[in-house]
């Protein structure tokens, strides 16, 4: 180990110190840097404190635009103090002064900038703690100047296949930005959506299409973008654009039409979030979400079905609650032969509408009050079915079928009325010919 440079530059850094200890610059310096921090840190608390974009923290479902207001509130004391030490160092040099450690303390503030992007923007704890120790490290050497020698070194590191070389940088280049852009992509589509989908002056079809074309022309940028960092020419892809195109169509012909399909069924309007919709195949469920090759129904078992949407063009489907959320159902029982039906039916009518959830009064129209009719004369008695309105669909946290039932059976018993159930006589013609001999 050589000793002399060690020493060398050991002895030009103490004077270095010795002459900084010994400059009145450096106190007027760090003067201005305490200043500098204390008006920046007031003038932030000052912000965040009678500002009310900023004072208080919003609640989940507030506009995903106050919560951006907030969350900035957090990273002013370290944008001010930039601006701030910016302005004193531009100054310093006008006046032919080297103010040294004015720029140190713009790279510390700097520092702090960057720490608090990422405490106050990056939810994910993994995404934080990647961005910590990877991009403040980066950061630390384009400070110190070391970044360059730093990238010159990667790109020593190559490796030659035919006519294509990567090295070292290229590698980890795309690998950095291209998770940040990955990130970034996230991020910005999800507070794009939200912002959309806040928009009160927008019906939810139109929501789900801008926000589904936002997403789209989000994702193209983010792939452009990914691109160009790799070092790969876009104008090269116009060569065999046309080829890729005939390849996209016949490869992915099925995802294109699903894509196609759930734009137009948020154009025509023939299916929106929170419709009870009835599928050809006997599945049926309450549409969740519209996403780009498929829609979410839930069932009111907890499941989640995942149509794709061209089914909804190409196969019969009832939209249950599309047009109006009034819906007609019925329940059926039978009373004996016996029963006088007249009176039996009046008092049926009475016990239905008394449930919460039928729609009845004076003031519904008759046809939608609750009735009781004669369906059919039956083996074993007079098959009755009472028909009534409700809002919404009879499944799930509005199952009212399900409790007519039990309000008919504990009326009809009331009322000494029992429901049959199937007899059979069993008449002997020839008595003295079914005795068994012994």
């Amino acid at each position: 180990m050589d000793i002399k440079p060690v020493s060398t530059t050991l002895e030009s850094l103490f004077k270095t110190a010795q002459f900084a200890i010994s400059d009145s610059s450096t106190y007027i310096q760090l003067v201005v840097i305490a200043v500098i921090y204390a008006l920046s840190f007031a003038v932030a608390y000052k912000i965040r404190r009678n500002v009310g974009l900023t004072r208080n923290e919003p609640l989940d479902s507030a506009h995903p635009v106050r919560k951006l207001a907030f969350r900035v509130g957090g990273i002013l004391f370290p944008l001010l103090a930039i601006i701030l030490l910016q302005i004193s160092t531009m100054a310093g040099k006008s006046l032919a002064f080297t103010p040294w450690l004015i720029e140190t303390a713009i790279g510390i503030a700097v520092l702090l900038f960057f720490n608090s992007l990422i405490r106050v923007f990056v939810q994910h704890s993994f995404a934080a703690s990647l961005f910590r120790w990877i991009g403040l490290p980066i950061l630390i050497l384009h400070l110190l100047g070391l970044l360059p020698a730093v990238v010159k070194a990667l790109e020593e590191i190559s490796l030659d296949v035919g006519n294509i070389s990567i090295s070292a940088y290229g590698v980890t280049r795309v690998l950095i930005f291209g998770s940040f852009l990955f990130w970034l992509g996230r991020a910005s589509s999800t507070f794009g959506k939200a912002v959309i989908r806040k928009q009160p002056s927008l019906d939810v079809p139109t929501k789900e299409v801008f926000s589904k074309l936002f997403e789209v022309v989000l994702f193209c940028i983010v792939a452009l973008l990914l691109l160009n960092i790799m070092g790969i020419n876009l104008a090269t892809l116009a060569v065999f654009g046309g080829a890729l195109g005939v390849g996209l169509g016949l490869g992915l012909q099925s995802i294109a039409s699903n894509f196609i399909s759930g734009i137009i069924i948020l154009l025509d309007h023939s299916l929106t979030v929170g419709d009870f919709v009835e599928l050809d195949d006997g599945r049926s469920g309450i549409v969740r979400e519209f996403r780009m090759r498929y829609t979410v129904l839930e069932t009111y078992d907890g499941k989640d079905i995942l149509v794709p949407n061209e089914k909804f063009i190409s196969s019969l489907m009832v939209n249950w609650t599309h047009k109006d959320p009034k819906q007609r159902f019925r329940v059926d029982f039978s009373v004996p032969y016996s029963t006088d039906v007249r009176s039996m039916v009046e008092f049926i009518k009475v016990a239905v509408a008394e449930h919460e959830q039928v729609i009845s009064g004076p003031d519904v129209p008759f046809e939608e009050r609750p009735d009781c009719e004669i369906d059919s004369f039956g083996d074993s008695g007079i098959n009755m079915f009472v028909e009534f309105w409700m809002y919404g669909v009879d499944d799930g946290k509005n199952r009212v079928g399900g409790d007519l039932m039990l309000i008919i059976l504990e009326t009809l018993k009331e009322n000494g009325i029992e429901i049959p159930f199937p007899q059979r006589e069993v008449k002997i013609l020839n008595p003295e010919q079914s005795t068994i001999k012994k």
